[in-house]
């Protein structure tokens, strides 16, 4: 009896963390270069003081699924999508470097390329600046070159190389602002074999139609555990009646 309550409740508390990240996944079907997060449950003998008979169930994120996202065409000049394992470099919030896939830039008033959430997307060097009243066009090596807009396509120069790394799927996390990181801390190497696609973007991952289907089948989980906790309570309430009827 008492396992079953402790295995309901926690159950039922998991699954609501788990609708939490179905939701989230769901609500970036469509961001450029999203990947969804997987979840698992798992149980866990309880640790401390307490009856051995408790066992806690447990949600915990497995990792993201690396499946590549469908490429479109947009035929923008800033927009690149990855081709191919790998990422592209960004400086986060947090001035350290992280890696995404969703490759919609943008040039600031300052000339600083940036993604669409005003991240520094970063190059060999560090952040890429783009001179002002030119056109910026992106090889499939990630070299970024500018003409400028008046016409003059014989003036050609190159400001940078987008810092493009493919580090081990399992060598990377998901952190908060969904931006992926090495787990150990430090940096990836440039990898000369990742390139781009130019004017397209990769889409999210994110199967709408399994997400939904997942989002009704953890409802109805939840219905399961908490009949399982009624289910407890009554038999303990009929079970405390028949000894009391016996004393």
């Amino acid at each position: 009896m008492d396992k079953l309550i402790y295995t309901a409740m926690t159950g039922a508390s998991h699954v609501l963390q788990q609708q939490a990240t179905v939701s989230e996944n769901l609500a970036n079907a469509s961001t450029p270069g999203f990947r969804a997060a997987l979840n698992t449950f798992r149980a866990v003998p309880l640790v401390g003081e307490g009856l051995p008979t408790r066992t806690f169930v447990v949600d915990s994120t497995s990792g993201a699924d690396f499946t590549p996202g469908p490429f479109q065409q947009t035929g923008r000049d800033l927009d690149v999508a990855v081709n191919g394992p790998g990422w592209v470099a960004v400086q986060g919030a947090d001035g350290k470097e992280a890696y995404t896939r969703n490759g919609s830039f943008q040039v600031t008033s300052a000339g600083v390329l940036q993604t669409r959430t005003g991240l520094d997307v970063l190059g060999d060097g560090g952040p890429i600046t783009i001179p002002p009243d030119t056109e910026v066009t992106f090889a499939k090596d990630g070299t970024i070159s500018t003409v400028p807009s008046n016409g003059q396509a014989t003036s050609v120069v190159v400001v940078g190389r987008l810092k493009l790394v493919n580090p081990e799927p399992a060598q990377l996390e998901r952190g908060g602002d969904g931006l992926f990181r090495l787990k150990d801390g430090t940096t990836a190497t440039v990898d000369a074999n990742v390139g781009v696609v130019p004017g397209s973007l990769e889409g999210s991952n994110v199967n709408a139609v399994e997400a939904m289907v997942a989002m009704i089948s953890l409802a109805r989980k939840f219905d399961m555990q908490m009949k399982m906790l009624q289910t407890a309570d009554n038999n303990a309430r009929q079970a405390s009646q028949i000894m009391n009827i016996s004393g």
